[in-house]
């Protein structure tokens, strides 16, 4: 198994490391992550400056390392098209430190690096964990081992696009792995009003998800000590969209 590690945290952080340590005693692992932080970018790409990239003395041995001046998405673009082109199984993006649930998985960088993987034709895993004192990454990182066994045993369906959350906690205080949906709630939904004496500017800030009773999503799972595990799609439709739209069409054009 050929695995692509990126993240949106940047090329240097635990996260990633903790993870590729532990991915490469069962597989060959290549980096190519941003050089600098790139949280909530989301799926944003670079079109109009040109993109650089170093190779890095590896950190851990025999892994090829890339840092990118760009975007958790242009790594992965960059990765596929260039540097391990027809050379990858599989794309993992993480262990990003802070939980993407519910909404915020549509600006989350990690997951829009993992879905770059998976437009391209690969399997590919989103990877979070709780922030807090005294972090348990290799709990994260033995959970990503397992999935990655999995999918090349032929258990899990090869064209799987999973966001994967995980508590910060030991192992053995891991409650179960539960299969979840998203959430509709976000943490970005407060605005802070701030004034320098010349100007006045504006922060969003995040904020700690409300408690919820609906015991699918993902935001239960992680409250009640779960691992959560999303299955995630590009399908944008929904068996509901079109209710209620019957006399939208007729006429629409005339009304411009």
């Amino acid at each position: 198994m050929r695995i692509l590690v990126t993240n949106d945290d940047g090329v240097f952080t635990e996260g990633l490391w903790t993870l590729v340590n532990e991915l490469r005693n069962i597989s060959q692992v290549t980096v190519v992550a941003p050089d600098r932080e790139q949280s909530a970018v989301g799926t944003a790409v670079t079109l109009w400056r040109p993109l650089r990239i170093r190779e890095m003395k590896p950190i851990a041995p025999e892994v090829a390392t890339y840092a990118v001046e760009g975007t958790p998405s242009d790594s992965v673009i960059l990765a596929l098209g260039k540097l391990v082109k027809n050379r990858v199984d599989l794309v993992i993006s993480g262990i990003n430190q802070g939980l993407n649930l519910g909404d915020d998985v549509h600006i989350s960088g990690t997951v829009g690096a993992a879905l770059q993987g998976y437009l391209h034709g690969f399997p590919a895993l989103a990877i979070s964990t709780a922030r807090g004192n005294g972090l348990h990454l290799d709990t994260a990182a033995k959970l990503t081992a397992r999935l990655v066994k999995k999918i090349a045993s032929d258990s899990l369906p090869k064209d799987i696009f999973l966001n994967v959350n995980v508590p910060n906690r030991p192992l053995d205080e891991i409650g179960m792995v539960q299969v979840t949906r998203l959430a509709r709630e976000s943490h970005i939904n407060t605005v802070e009003e701030s004034e320098n004496g010349k100007s006045r500017y504006y922060w969003l800030v995040r904020q700690q998800l409300s408690k919820t009773k609906d015991r699918k999503t993902d935001v239960w799972a992680i409250e009640q000590g779960n691992i959560s595990i999303t299955p995630l799609s590009t399908e944008l439709s929904s068996k509901s969209s079109s209710s209620g739209l019957g006399n939208l069409c007729p006429g629409l054009l005339q009304e411009l």
